[in-house]
C-alpha cells in the first residue's frame, strides 16, 4: 500500500523508469511506470490494474489516473470527554495516494513498478528479527531443489499428515506436518474435542479462549503437527446459513479479531504454528471454488481484513488463502489481498499457504504472493502448480529467484519463530489409516472444554424461574438431540451427518471425539443423585414426544440445526444450511411437548441463527437454553447450567433475528458483490431500524446487574506512530481513550457479566453503523457486590478507513459512547 516507505526503497533504481517483467504498468491511481521491459506488454486487466505481459510491443503503456492525498497531524493532546480533534491521517507516506474499489484492486505504493514479480519481502521486524537471521542463514545453505521441497507439498495422502512438505537434512529441516483443525487435531485418535470457535466467543472471556487456543497448540505440538490450521476469521458470518461459520467466532469483527489473537497467543505460546484462515472473503459454501467475492476497499478494512490484522499482530506463523475469487482474481493468486493488504499494509511476517486445491497456477500465485502449496498436488495426484514447475519458472526468470528466496525465508523464520529447531515431537501416527499410535496428549484439557461448553451458553428466556432446575419430581428428555448417535459418536466421517446430539458442525474443521456426553448422560446423573425420575424419548417422533411429556413434571425438549463444508451433504444441506429452521421438524418437536407439559424447556444445538418465533409463541415453553457447539463436554456443560451450579454467562455472537430476510443478507446462487457494504448482522438491524428477536450481545443469568458510574477521558489525539510493524501501522493500537464504569450485581446469586462498549463515529465521518463494539470486559461478581469494568480504545478502534487517502483516520467531532450488557441494552451513555 501506499502509505509504506519501505517499499520504495524495495523497488528503488531503475524499475521505477521502466517496470520489469510481470510488473504492474498502469490502472486508476498508478503513479509508476507505464512502460515495460522489451518483449513484454502493459495490458489491461482492469481499471484498477496493467501488467506487463509476454509480447511484441516494448513501450505500452496504460492510462493512469491519480488522486491526490491530504495527511494530517496533530500535536499530542490531553482532555478529558471533549470533542475530537480534526481528523487524523494515519498513515506512513506523503505520496499520492490512489483511489481503491474493490479487495483485489487495492493499487500498491505509486513507487512500486514490480509489485507482480517482486513482492514485499519478510523484513524480520519486531519480534521476528531472531527468528529471520536465523532463516537467512540456513538459506544461504540451501540449493533450488532443496527451496522447491520446503515450499511444496509432497501431495495429497502422500505423508501422515493433510499436508507434508519435503524434509531438508543440511539444515535439520524435517518433513513439515500441517493438520486440521480449529478445534481439534483432526484424524487422530485421544485428542481433546473441543467446543467450537462461536461456542468459544459465545464466552466472551478472554482467559478462556486464550487457555482453549494454548490447549489446542499443547495437543498439535505433543502430536507432532507443526502447523495446526487453525483459528478461523473467514468466514466472520455476513450470511446467517452460511456453512462454516461456527469454526470462526462472531458476526462482528472487533470480537473476531480479539479472539483471533488470544487464540493465535495461546497456540504458538504452546509451540505450535497456527494458521490464520480462509483468507478473504469466503462468506459461503456454495459455488465456493468458482464464484468471485467482490467487496468494496472500505468494508474489506473495517469488517473482513479487520481480524486477519489482530492475527497479524498476534505474529501468526501463516495465512491461508481461500478458495473464492476476489473480483474475478482466485484468492491464492491476488497480489492486491496477498502482496498489498497482507504483506505490505499488514506487515505479514509469516507465509502464506493455499487451501487445499485453492491453487490454480504457478506464475501468478508465486508472483503475487503464495510461500506454499497445499498439498502440493489436487486430490487426484494431479496439477503440480509448484514443485518442477516453479523450479522452471526461477529458471526461466517468470518467477525471481528472490521470490523463491523470500518464500522460503518466511516458512523457515515461523518454524524458528515457534523454536520448533530442537526438540520437536515426531508424528506416529498416520491421517489414513485411524490415526492411532498417537501418544496421550490431553491432559486436564477436558476442564478447559467444560468450562467453554458451560460459559459458552446462553439463556435467552426463562420465565418464571423455570431454571435452575430445584430437584423435580419427574423429567422428560426428549429428542434425538438428548443422546450419543447409536452408532458412535465418530460414526459419520468427519461427523457428516446430524444424528444423535449435535456438538461440532461437518467438514476438515472437526476432529474424532475420545468421548461425547450427552445431554441425557449428564443430567441422568444428576437426576439420580436428586432422586428425580427420568422418562426419555431419543427420538423426534412428536407422539412418543408428547406421550414422554405428559407424564413429567419438567420436559426438556432438544432440537438442533447444523453445517459445514461443501464436500459432504447433510440431509440435502451442501455445507450452507436451507434455511434458518431448526431440522428434523424441530418446530413441530416443540410444539408436541408444550402442547403436553406446561414447564417446557428448549435446549438448542445449533451452529448459527435459528428463527424461533413459532416455539416462543407456545405459552408453555417457560425457558430457552442456547447451547451451541460444546464439543465432548456438552452434557457436562450444560447440567451445570440447568442445575445452576453455575449462572449462565454467554452473550450472543451474532443476532438472532425474528425473519431469514431480517438480515439482509444470503446466500449467492453467482458471485456476490457484498452490496450490505459494513451493515451485516447487528450494524443491518441498527441501520435499517428492525428489532431482534435477540439482538447481538445478548444473555440472561440467574442474577440480575445495575451499571453506574460512567467515566470518558481522551487523552491521547495525535496522529500516532507511523512506524509499520506487524498488524500494520504501530500507532494504531496504541491506547488513545479510557472508559470505565461499575457493574453491581443486584442478585442473590455470584454470577458473571459482559459488559460490552460500543462506539457511534461523529458525523464528519462518511455514513457508518450508529454503533459498533470496541471492547468488552467479563467480570465475576458476588451477590451485592460490585467491579469497575475498563474498556481501552485504541486509535483503530476510533478510526475509519478513508478510500481516497488509503489509511485510517480519526473523525472530526463528538464519538458516542454506549455501555450496557448487549448492542440493544445500553445501560450508559456519554461522549468523547
Amino acid at each position: 500500500m501506499s502509505q509504506f516507505a519501505v517499499l520504495a526503497l524495495l523497488f528503488a533504481g531503475e524499475a521505477l523508469a521502466q517496470g520489469a517483467a510481470y510488473s504492474q504498468c498502469g490502472g486508476q491511481g498508478w503513479s509508476g511506470a507505464t512502460t515495460c521491459v522489451s518483449g513484454y506488454t502493459c495490458v489491461k486487466q482492469n481499471d484498477y490494474y496493467s501488467q506487463c505481459i509476454p509480447g511484441t510491443a516494448s513501450t505500452t503503456a496504460a492510462t493512469t489516473t491519480r488522486v491526490a492525498s491530504t495527511t494530517t497531524s496533530k500535536a499530542t493532546t490531553t482532555q478529558t470527554t471533549s470533542s475530537a480533534p480534526a481528523s487524523t491521517t494515519l498513515s506512513t507516506s506523503t505520496t499520492t495516494r490512489p483511489v481503491s474499489t474493490t479487495l483485489s484492486t487495492t493499487t500498491r505504493a505509486s513507487t512500486t513498478t514490480s509489485a507482480s514479480a517482486t513482492p514485499s519481502g519478510g523484513s524480520g521486524s519486531g519480534a521476528w528479527s531472531s527468528a529471520y537471521s536465523k532463516a537467512k542463514t540456513a538459506l544461504a545453505k540451501l540449493s533450488n531443489a532443496d527451496k522447491i521441497k520446503i515450499v511444496t507439498g509432497v501431495g495429497w495422502s502422500k505423508g501422515p499428515c493433510v499436508g507434508n512438505t519435503g524434509a531438508v537434512s543440511s539444515i535439520g529441516y524435517p518433513s513439515l506436518c500441517l493438520q486440521d483443525g480449529p478445534l481439534g487435531v483432526r484424524y487422530v485418535q485421544g485428542v481433546t474435542a473441543f467446543p467450537a470457535g462461536v461456542q468459544a466467543a459465545s464466552t466472551w472471556d478472554t482467559g478462556l479462549i486464550y487457555s482453549r487456543g494454548n490447549a489446542l497448540g499443547a495437543e498439535a505440538k505433543g502430536v507432532g503437527v507443526h502447523v495446526q490450521l487453525g483459528p478461523v476469521a473467514g468466514p466472520l458470518g455476513k450470511n446467517a446459513a452460511g456453512g462454516r461459520n461456527w469454526e470462526g467466532f462472531a458476526a462482528d469483527p472487533y470480537l473476531t479479531g480479539i479472539a483471533m489473537a488470544q487464540t493465535i497467543s495461546g497456540m504458538q505460546a504452546a509451540g505450535v504454528q497456527a494458521c490464520a484462515k480462509h483468507y478473504i472473503g469466503n462468506e459461503q459454501e456454495k459455488n465456493r471454488e468458482t464464484m468471485s467475492s467482490s467487496i468494496d476497499d472500505r468494508t474489506v478494512h473495517e469488517l473482513y481484513l479487520w481480524p486477519f490484522a489482530d492475527a497479524v499482530k498476534a505474529n501468526v506463523a501463516s495465512v491461508m488463502c481461500s478458495y473464492n475469487k476476489l473480483n474475478g482474481t482466485y484468492a491464492c493468486e491476488d497480489d492486491k489481498a496477498l502482496n498489498g493488504l497482507l504483506k505490505s499494509e499488514l506487515n505479514f511476517q509469516g507465509y502464506v499457504m493455499s487451501d487445499w486445491n485453492a491453487q490454480h497456477s504457478t506464475n501468478a500465485a508465486a508472483n503475487s504472493g503464495l510461500d506454499m502449496s497445499m498439498p502440493g498436488t489436487d486430490f487426484n495426484g494431479q496439477n503440480v502448480y509448484y514443485g518442477q514447475a516453479l523450479l522452471n519458472s526461477i529458471s526461466s526468470g517468470a518467477v525471481p529467484q528472490s521470490r523463491l528466496d523470500d518464500m522460503v525465508t518466511r516458512i523457515l523464520a515461523s518454524w524458528y519463530f515457534v523454536g520448533q529447531d530442537s526438540g520437536y515431537p515426531s508424528v506416529t501416527w498416520s491421517s489414513w489409516n485411524g490415526g492411532t499410535g498417537a501418544p496421550s496428549v490431553s491432559g486436564t484439557h477436558s476442564t478447559v472444554a467444560r468450562q467453554i461448553a458451560r460459559d459458552g451458553i446462553v439463556l435467552l428466556k426463562n420465565s418464571n424461574k423455570a431454571l435452575p432446575l430445584s430437584k423435580p419430581a419427574s423429567i422428560a428428555l426428549i429428542g434425538q438431540d438428548a443422546i450419543v448417535n447409536p452408532s458412535g459418536a465418530n460414526a459419520c466421517k468427519d461427523r457428516g451427518c446430524n444424528t444423535g446430539t449435535l456438538a461440532m458442525g461437518w467438514g476438515s474443521g472437526t476432529a474424532d471425539f475420545p468421548y461425547l456426553i450427552a445431554p441425557a448422560d449428564a443430567i441422568k446423573k444428576q437426576a439420580s443423585s436428586d432422586g428425580t425420575k427420568v422418562i426419555l424419548s431419543s427420538t423426534d417422533d412428536t407422539t412418543a414426544a408428547a406421550s414422554a411429556a405428559s407424564q413429567a413434571a419438567t420436559a426438556i425438549v432438544f432440537i438442533t440445526a447444523d453445517a459445514g463444508e461443501e464436500y459432504i451433504v447433510v440431509e440435502g444441506a451442501a455445507g450452507d444450511r436451507l434455511d434458518l429452521n431448526p431440522w428434523h421438524s424441530g418446530n413441530a418437536l416443540v410444539t408436541a411437548v408444550a402442547n403436553a407439559n406446561k414447564n417446557t424447556i428448549v435446549v438448542v444445538h445449533s451452529v448459527g441463527p435459528v428463527i424461533l418465533e413459532t416455539i416462543l409463541a407456545l405459552p408453555n415453553v417457560q425457558a430457552v437454553v442456547w447451547a451451541g457447539i460444546p464439543g465432548q463436554e456438552s452434557g457436562n456443560g450444560l447440567t451445570d447450567i440447568l442445575y445452576g451450579s453455575t449462572s449462565p454467562s454467554g452473550k450472543l455472537p451474532y443476532t438472532i433475528a425474528k425473519s431469514a430476510s431480517d438480515y439482509g443478507t444470503s446466500i449467492s446462487s453467482g458471485d456476490d458483490n457484498f452490496s450490505e457494504g459494513l451493515y451485516i448482522d447487528y450494524r443491518h438491524f441498527d441501520k435499517a431500524g428492525i428489532a431482534p428477536r435477540y439482538e447481538f450481545g445478548f444473555g440472561l443469568s440467574y442474577t440480575t446487574f445495575d451499571y453506574s458510574g460512567l467515566t470518558l477521558s481522551y487523552t491521547d489525539k495525535s496522529a500516532g506512530s507511523s512506524t509499520v510493524a506487524p498488524g500494520g501501522i504501530s500507532g494504531l493500537y496504541d491506547t488513545v481513550a479510557t472508559v470505565t464504569a461499575v457493574v453491581a450485581n443486584n442478585g442473590t446469586v455470584t454470577g458473571a457479566e459482559v459488559a460490552q462498549l460500543y462506539i457511534g463515529l461523529p458525523s464528519s465521518a462518511p455514513a457508518s453503523p450508529p454503533k459498533q463494539l470496541r471492547g468488552f470486559q467479563k467480570v465475576s461478581v458476588a451477590s451485592g457486590a460490585s467491579a469497575t469494568v475498563t474498556f481501552n480504545l485504541r486509535r483503530k478502534d476510533l478510526s475509519f478507513w478513508d478510500v481516497g487517502s488509503q489509511a485510517w483516520k480519526v473523525p472530526s467531532g463528538t464519538f458516542n459512547v454506549y455501555v450496557g450488557a448487549s448492542s440493544r441494552d445500553i445501560r450508559l451513555t456519554g461522549s468523547l
